[in-house]
Formats: structure tokens, sequence, C-alpha cells
């Protein structure tokens, strides 16, 4: 598997031709900074008025983005922590209202995570700043250009996954 740095060389090699210039490259990894620090700020008086970690509003994200029931094991293998880390992590996130766990009936040893419907609701009231600002600025880009930024941003998190793997 190529690293980050293999696979960035392997993108130099192959030229810039119609490619951003290097300062837009800057200018691109400023924004990316900047919004990431803007979302860490949020997630960040989320969790500390909630009396969570960071960590605890990532699985939280998980849990509720997962496209299939999340299991521990799987919310360990998304963030990269140890067992016993997301045995404390759910403990919080369970003590606090946020999530259940609840027993596959057919295996009683599977564990599913459920995020509870009023810690969702307090959620989407916290983060209501951040999805209308995200509502406003997708208005000023028409369907296309849209297609591109999901495109990129997909693109962006499938990279920073195998970065993540390489550092694994």
């Amino acid at each position: 598997m190529a690293t980050a740095n293999q696979r960035g060389q392997h993108a130099h090699e192959r030229g810039t031709g119609a490619g951003p210039e290097a300062s837009d490259l800057h200018v691109l990894a400023s924004h990316l900074r900047r919004m990431n620090g803007e979302i860490n700020r949020l997630v960040h008086g989320f969790a500390g008025s909630h009396g969570l970690h960071a960590t605890d509003v990532q699985a939280l994200a998980a849990i509720l983005d997962s496209p299939e029931p999340m299991t521990p094991g799987r919310l360990r293998e998304h963030l990269g922590l140890t067992s016993g880390a997301v045995t404390a992590c759910v403990d919080r996130l369970e003590r606090a209202g946020h999530v259940r766990r609840v027993r596959e009936s057919a295996d009683r040893r599977v564990v599913h995570l459920h995020y509870v419907p009023d810690a969702r609701a307090a959620a989407r009231t916290y983060f209501r700043p951040l999805a209308e600002a995200a509502a406003s600025a997708r208005s000023r880009f028409d369907e296309n250009e849209l297609a591109v930024v999901v495109r990129f941003l997909a693109a962006m998190n499938q990279e920073l996954g195998l970065v993540r793997s390489d550092d694994g």
C-alpha cells in the first residue's frame, strides 16, 4: 500500500498540466485547515457541554452516519482505538444518555449501538448553526459545482483513510 508521501510523489510525477498551481494548493490546504478548526471548535463545545470527550462526539457521528447498525468492534476500527478505549467511550455515551446498547436477538453476543432519539434532537439543536452555515454556503453553488465538491470531499476522505491505514 502506498504511503501518503508516495502517492503525492506519484501525483507530482504525472505532471501538473491543467491542475492547480502550488499557490492554489496552499490556499486549499489553508481553507481545509480553517474549516477543520471551526468544526473542531463546535465539536469540543458540544463535548464539553455534555461531559464528553471529542472522541465521544466522533463516535456519535460514526453511529449516526453508519449505513448499518454500528457495533463496538466496527466503532473501534472506525475510530482507530483499542477495545478498552471504545468500551470506555460507549460507557460514557450511555451514561450521558446519548446511546444505548442493544443485543441482537438472533445472536446475543452481538451488540448494536443506537443513538437515543432525545440525544439526537439535542445534537441537532446544538449543531443547527453548522447546518445553516452549510446550507448558506451550498446555496452559492449550482448542482454541477456541488457534484464536484462532493467528489472532492469523497476523494479526500478516501485518501485520508489510506493515510490512517498506513499509520496502523
